[in-house]
C-alpha cells in the first residue's frame, strides 16, 4: 500500500464520524503523546528501563503504526499530500546533504 492509499484509507475511516479530523493543534498533541509511547517502548526494549511486570504488553511496531496514523490524520486535515512531502524531503537530503556523511565504500559493501 502506498502513502496515497494510506491517506485515503484514513480519510474513509475519519469521514464516518461527525467530529471529523481534530484540529491541527490537537493532532500535534496526539502525535506528541504517541511519540512518547514509542519512546517508552524503545526504552523498554533497548534501554535500561525495563517494563514492569504489571504493565500491559505493547510493541514498537504497534506504536509506530499509531504514530503513522496520527501523522496521516494531521496531513489529511491540512490537505498535505504525503507522497509529495516525502519526495521533496528525499530530494533535499539527496542534494543538500549528499556529502554530509561518510559513505560506505564499495569494498565495505561486499
Amino acid at each position: 500500500m502506498d502513502m496515497k492509499e494510506m491517506q485515503q484509507q484514513v480519510d474513509a475511516y475519519i469521514s464516518q464520524f461527525k467530529t471529523g479530523y481534530f484540529s491541527p493543534l490537537a493532532n500535534l498533541a496526539r502525535l506528541t503523546e504517541e511519540v512518547g509511547e514509542l519512546a517508552r517502548e524503545i526504552n523498554h526494549e533497548h534501554g535500561e528501563k525495563k517494563k514492569k511486570s504489571t504493565e500491559e504488553p505493547n510493541t514498537i511496531e504497534a506504536e509506530l503504526g499509531d504514530n503513522l496514523f496520527v501523522l496521516i490524520c494531521l496531513a489529511n486535515s491540512l490537505n498535505i499530500d504525503l507522497n509529495k512531502s516525502f519526495e521533496d524531503t528525499m530530494n533535499k537530503f539527496n542534494s543538500r546533504d549528499k556529502n554530509r556523511f561518510e559513505r560506505i565504500s564499495e569494498k565495505e559493501e561486499n
